[in-house]
């Protein structure tokens, strides 16, 4: 993932920060609780496409 890329994207949703979890390939949004899949490098910024994270999942800190 572009190092770049990621300083510039935010969350469609509430416009937040998004944090990149390089293993499960998503970028997540705290706040939201959204994981957006990221497919042969390139993210899918969608809501429809998002993952919702359940309560039982921990976030990842920075």
């Amino acid at each position: 993932m572009d190092k770049k890329l990621l300083e510039i994207l935010v969350c469609p949703l509430c416009k937040g920060p998004l944090y990149y979890d390089k293993a499960a390939a998503e970028l997540i949004c705290r706040a939201d609780r959204l994981a957006y899949p990221i497919r042969d490098d390139i993210p899918v910024m969608l809501e429809e496409e998002a993952r919702v994270l359940p309560p039982d999942e921990e976030v990842p800190k920075a």
